[in-house]
């Protein structure tokens, strides 16, 4: 994957030194941040209206409703809310189980103590979640909507704006650094135990990098407290007020904010039974109050985590920026600031995709969603944010996972599950006619697409078809093998694929594809190896883990110089294809 190289940004950014230099944009509210309007505003309506399978899409939910149960030994969260869409339509939003379902948790039988049935909140569309730290999308928004106005220099140190911050090696450590998680510093340090703000304030400043900066990826709390301390520092205004007057008001996001109002707490999600030792603080059951200990400690507003909210208004965060910045009459970036976000900066550590704030590619929680295009980030209250450019589509999921208490969730199997049900919801066209074979997305699975035996010992003889693949990378291999034989050894088939109005070839000299294809169809040739009865199989492996979209293969056709030997528009030769695990499918 090549950071730059996967997407056009435009004037306003250009490679230096294996960085990027933004070229500022004139200052101004967020409102007013270049052309106005443009691209689909939401509403409700129908997965047809969407471009997505109703089927797959419903299947969404049964599969939440799964994680309600023992997810192995408890449940995964209390309950959730599920939101997915596809352009301006929101085809599902749905509620799950309950918002507050726990007075107490018993550390003694490691049990919910449940409230009475008539005091548990269930959910609803428009329950209000602690972000946790998806928080960190809002924090980072705001300091590209800075960069774009030129007060805030990507590759400027953050001391040269927070003076203080420069002590213990921290001088060259960068605003890129911050966004990216590449600055070196740990993971998080216990700042509520400090007794005051600008004791909490100083821990950070005298916090030395675990590594280099710019050496290492090490997903950090720090890096957007620190880079919270420049956004108030250059512009003389508190983060909660930013949120608010950047973000949330010109979107018209009214149940978004920190420190929700006590008259908000019925419709909160309740988080967890806060205390020591799985806790660092001692609060008890936390309903409408961050989760978060070093948010908390911070009066409820940080960088990292605090902002409240819910799947709308999330939906309307993500479907701003799948419109380059603006939705409605609103605009709070410019596209090219949007293309930043999406943009992979750390290409240097494999693996750890990401974007100005945003995590790309992750197929952790992302599933099947997940192209090197794919952005999105999650919250450990059990939140979710997901957008796919490649698609359109985009997926909440807000779930309580840590009510009552949050070592009773493991993992992101709920996340997993919903990303791969939205992906397999939208649509793959077959090549040609009514169907296309298609592997599945079954995990450590195997599946084979077996051709009949065929005389390829005439010169020229020559495979061609379809083939769609989306795959995690390495883990899950599409190959294309030979057995002249009878199947009792195969051998790998080298192909070459053609894709794109260009015609931009590439070679797959091991005869085998993984990770994305660009969700397009590319033509294969495969020079045959002569034999008098050779038989032909796709086969398909998946690891236990993740998978991708799948592959499909379509308008398979053997030929020599002479003619056809096997074409699968023919009934009698399609009728002849064996399939293990591949299926005749008409997305």
């Amino acid at each position: 994957m090549g950071g730059l190289t996967r997407r056009q940004l435009g004037s306003a950014a250009v490679a230096l030194g294996g960085a990027l230099a933004v070229v500022p944009f004139p200052a101004g509210p967020a409102a007013a941040a270049g052309p106005r309007g443009g691209g689909p505003t939401l509403r409700h309506g129908s997965a047809e209206r969407a471009g997505l399978l109703d089927g797959h899409l419903r299947r969404l939910i049964t599969d939440a409703r799964a994680f309600l149960g023992p997810s192995p030994k408890h449940p995964w969260y209390a309950g959730a809310v599920l939101l997915a869409g596809r352009g301006g339509t929101v085809a599902l939003h749905e509620p799950i189980g309950m918002a507050v379902r726990y007075r107490a948790y018993d550390e003694k039988t490691d049990t919910g103590v449940e409230l009475p049935p008539e005091q548990q909140i269930p959910m609803t569309r428009d329950t209000v979640f602690d972000l946790a730290s998806v928080s960190k999308l809002f924090t980072s928004l705001l300091a590209v909507q800075q960069i774009e106005r030129g007060a805030l220099r990507l590759e400027a140190p953050v001391a040269s704006y927070v003076p203080e911050f420069g002590a213990a090696g921290k001088q060259d450590m960068t605003i890129r650094q911050l966004l990216t998680h590449t600055s070196g510093f740990r993971a998080w340090i216990p700042l509520y135990n400090a007794p005051s703000r600008e004791e909490k304030l100083r821990l950070i400043y005298n916090e030395a990098p675990l590594n280099p900066p710019g050496t290492a990826y090490l997903y950090s709390d720090l890096n957007l407290i620190s880079l919270q301390l420049v956004l108030e520092r250059i512009t003389g205004r508190p983060l909660d007020t930013l949120v608010q007057e950047e973000i949330a008001g010109p979107l018209g996001l009214t149940r978004t904010r920190y420190n929700p109002p006590a008259s908000w707490r019925p419709r909160i999600a309740a988080t967890e039974d806060a205390r020591r030792p799985w806790s660092g603080l001692d609060r008890g059951m936390v309903w409408g109050e961050v989760h978060d200990e070093n948010a908390y400690s911070l009066g409820g507003v940080a960088g990292h985590a605090g902002v409240f909210s819910c799947a709308w208004d999330l939906a309307v965060l993500a479907r701003t920026l799948l419109n380059g910045g603006c939705y409605g009459r609103a605009r709070i970036l410019r596209p090219r600031s949007v293309e930043l976000m999406f943009t992979d900066f750390n290409t240097a550590f494999p693996g750890d995709e990401h974007g100005l704030g945003f995590e790309l590619y992750q197929h952790w929680y992302m599933g099947a969603m997940a192209t090197p295009r794919t952005a999105g980030h999650t919250g450990f209250t059990g939140t979710s944010l997901v957008l796919d450019p490649t698609t359109d589509s985009f997926l909440v999921v807000l779930g309580n996972s840590v009510h009552p208490v949050r070592t009773w969730r493991s993992g992101s199997a709920p996340r997993v599950a919903a990303g791969n049900n939205l992906a397999r919801a939208v649509p793959v066209r077959p090549r040609q006619g009514r169907t296309a074979w298609f592997s599945g997305m079954a995990s450590a699975a195997s599946a084979t697409l077996t051709l009949p035996p065929l005389d390829t010992s005439a010169t020229g003889s020559r495979l061609t078809c379809a083939l769609w693949w989306d795959t995690e990378p390495e883990a899950d291999v599409l190959a294309l093998e030979a057995s002249p034989d009878g199947g009792a050894t195969w051998q790998p088939v080298p192909f070459a694929t053609t894709a794109g109005a260009d015609g931009r070839k590439e070679e797959h000299p091991v005869g085998t594809v993984t990770g994305w294809s660009e969700r397009t169809w590319h033509r294969l040739t495969a020079p045959l190896p002569p034999a008098r009865s050779l038989t032909l199989r796709w086969r398909y492996g998946t690891d236990r883990l993740y998978v991708g979209r799948g592959a499909y293969v379509d308008a398979l056709r053997v030929e020599t110089a002479d003619g056809p030997l096997f074409d699968e528009r023919r009934p009698a030769d399609a009728a002849r294809i064996e399939a293990k695990g591949w299926s005749a499918s008409a997305d």
